[in-house]
């Protein structure tokens, strides 16, 4: 049992949070540039961001392979073998797969990359097997990068079309869903992405996995691409309320030094406290299960890729919201409420039944100094 759990610790949440370091400095970072190009029209802003775009397999191949104690050479052949990954998929027409471990559209149906999710598992595979033979002989710099890259290229293509194909699905299912019962899935996603983002694994590279550009063309494919952006707007709905809700309702004990660390970092700081006292993340989530659904049925917030499951930190959500909203006041009017205005004025209104009625007291949210 305790190799089990060290195994999952190593592999689904230390690889996982690499994962979406590696995604903040690539496809985040470029998708912030190229907001502000949008506003600004500063075409070397633009470069910056097709080219940061373009490196995200590769930075998610690195953070990972970093964070599982590689060495040098197996980390460097790791960048080659996440951007293989990251491009690799399948080609699927009518909910069957057609072509196998493709990089492009080939025939009838529709080109699904495994994206971050088909990197995060051919990297793991490819850095524990390359590992094995790191440093063991004379000609390190030539096996190592050998064994790396063919194991990370028999990973890929045995592994991603079928991350593919099981991505596919969830997005397919989480469409029609949401496209059918905007209420409800707007309660389910936003709680449960909320849930995720303070939890220490990664909202961002699971949404980067779910609502990736792949996941979009399958959606318009199925005529279900409403329910998509609306399914990303109740994502951002309920990061936003994990961290604003917590930046807010613990600022007795962290003052402006909570609202930056968890407004504009993450909630997943109070995890500490959580597990101690776990009725102080009520609040948040309660807030998460109204302004999920107001997004969807009211403001139809809509959102797309890694930034669903960003929340405000480095207010990429907001500026995800802002890039697959369409323009008008409903779009403002909703951003700010959504995201900012109704999870903090709901966490607090929540929070003080709590403390009234003593289950919560001061010091119970404390973050260490």
């Amino acid at each position: 049992m305790k190799t089990l759990k060290k195994l999952l610790h190593r592999y689904f949440i230390d690889a996982m949070g690499a994962m979406a370091l590696g995604l903040f400095a690539s496809l985040l970072i470029g998708t912030i540039f190229g907001t502000i190009y949008d506003f600004t029209k500063l075409e070397f802003l633009s470069t910056i961001a097709i080219y940061a775009k373009a490196a995200t397999g590769m930075a998610i191949g690195v953070a990972i392979a970093h964070k599982l104690g590689a060495h040098p050479l197996v980390i460097f052949s790791a960048a080659g073998v996440g951007g293989m990954a990251n491009a690799m998929g399948a080609v699927i027409n009518n909910g069957a797969l057609t072509e196998w471990a493709v990089t492009a559209k080939v025939g009838e149906g529709v080109f699904y990359s495994a994206g971050p999710a088909g990197a995060f598992f051919a990297v793991i595979i490819a850095t524990e097997i390359g590992m094995l033979v790191s440093k063991k002989t004379k000609v390190d710099i030539l096996v190592t990068p050998v064994v790396t890259m063919l194991a990370g290229f028999a990973a890929t293509w045995l592994v991603c079309p079928l991350v593919s194909f099981v991505m596919y699905y969830l997005g397919t299912f989480i469409s029609w869903a949401t496209t059918i019962q905007p209420l409800l899935m707007g309660i389910v996603v936003s709680v449960v992405m909320g849930i995720i983002l303070t939890l220490p694994i990664s909202s961002a590279a699971i949404c980067a996995m779910i609502f990736s550009a792949s996941a979009y063309e399958a959606a318009i494919f199925a005529g279900t691409s409403e329910g998509f952006l609306l399914a990303g707007g109740a994502c951002v709905a309920g990061c936003c309320a994990q961290m604003v809700g917590f930046a807010t309702v613990s600022f007795r004990e962290n003052k402006w030094g909570g609202i930056v660390s968890q407004g504009l970092g993450t909630s997943m700081l109070q995890m500490g406290n959580i597990v101690k006292k776990p009725i102080i993340w009520v609040a948040p989530t309660l807030a998460s299960a109204i302004t999920g659904p107001i997004s969807t049925m009211i403001f139809k917030l809509k959102c797309q890729g890694v930034a669903a499951g960003m929340g405000t930190c480095g207010l990429v959500g907001p500026i995800g919201v802002i890039n697959s909203t369409p323009d008008g006041a409903l779009k403002w009017v909703g951003l700010v409420l959504i995201c900012i205005v109704l999870p903090a004025i709901l966490s607090f209104i929540f929070n003080e039944i709590f403390r009234k009625l003593g289950l919560i007291k001061t010091g119970d949210m404390a973050l260490d100094s």
